[in-house]
């Protein structure tokens, strides 16, 4: 599964690990994180992570 970085902080979101603070489970890819999931570290949305 591919990692997604933010684009205003460089947070990096590894499907692998998932996001456990927002009850993401790993495994869970980018693109099936709900809509209104923002990055955990600077609240950016979803439309400024980009592929690495």
């Amino acid at each position: 599964m591919q990692k997604w970085e933010c684009t205003v902080c460089g947070y990096v979101y590894d499907p692998e690990q998932g996001d456990p603070d927002n009850d993401i489970k790993p495994g869970t890819s980018f693109e099936q994180l709900p809509e209104d999931w923002v990055c955990p570290a600077c609240g950016a949305n979803k439309a400024l992570f980009m592929k690495i």
